[in-house]
């Protein structure tokens, strides 16, 4: 893989989709519909997807190609691809809050080495350099990449009183119980892959997830996590989080500064 490439080409298109939502966005009224799963879908998830997965198969054709609004993808058997998720927080797309996200990821050997996660309501941009390692871009957002700031996760979180960061459309009772059992300073929710993205800053220090994900909601974030010092694990053993899984579904996890003490659901 020519990471210098895959990084200005996922850089380009999840800046362009992200341009395609914030149009259908900026609307007076946009339709809104069910899919199978009961999960909202707009003109939005279907425009910004048709546009990045047109860009990925004409930079990188011989990479398997994983988005959430094709189905005919989600049944590839791979270890190495490419994974799409256009329009991550639809639920607060519809309801007009500002925390959605677009995500594109490169995937290799199960591991997600590559990742840019664009908030375009935000105006905030995170993504891995060629060498792997995270970074946020100031905007405004150009053809030219401008300047940019490398990202790392808290260095020492304090266990004393950690921050806690939690879905803002997701939450559950077992989330909140396990959250409980830390000490924490603070807690604060977001939504879509920002989580993700806040703990690769710093600016919070653990995110539990107790709740179904698919692997494209999370392996643009959890690139960046990675490219910043963070780490993701399963919930239920600590081991890392693998992708290609079957069906390409996650089970529950953390994601964390290394620091942080982690509390183990058994003890």
């Amino acid at each position: 893989m020519d990471f210098d490439r895959l990084t200005r080409v996922m850089r380009q298109l999840a800046l362009q989709a992200g341009d395609r939502i914030m149009e259908v966005y900026a609307a007076e009224d946009f339709d809104v519909r069910a899919k199978s799963d009961a999960s909202p879908v707009t003109e939005a998830d279907e425009a910004a997807d048709a546009l990045i997965a047109a860009g990925l198969r004409a930079a990188f054709p011989d990479i398997p190609l994983v988005t959430e609004e094709q189905a005919d993808s989600h049944g590839q058997k791979v270890s190495t691809f490419l994974i799409v998720d256009p329009l991550d927080g639809t639920k607060e797309f519809v309801q007009r809050r500002g925390d959605f996200t677009v995500n594109i990821a490169y995937v290799r050997d199960g591991v997600p080495l590559r990742g840019v996660v664009f908030a375009p309501a935000r105006k905030r941009l995170f993504y891995t350099l060629p060498d792997g390692r995270s970074v946020e871009e100031a905007g405004p957002f150009g053809d030219t990449p401008g300047p940019t700031q490398p990202i790392g996760v808290n260095p020492v979180p304090d266990n004393r009183g950690l921050m806690i960061v939690a879905s803002k459309s997701h939450r559950d009772a077992a989330t909140d119980a396990y959250i409980s059992r830390y000490k924490a300073r603070d807690m604060t929710s977001a939504g879509s892959s920002l989580k993700f993205c806040l703990v690769a800053t710093g600016e919070a220090d653990l995110y539990p997830r107790l709740g179904r994900t698919m692997e494209w909601d999370t392996a643009a974030g959890d690139a960046v996590l990675r490219g910043a010092g963070g780490e993701m694990v399963r919930f239920d053993d600590h081991r890392p989080l693998e992708y290609g899984k079957p069906g390409f579904e996650n089970p529950f996890f953390i994601a964390y500064a290394p620091g942080v003490l982690l509390i183990r659901d058994d003890e």
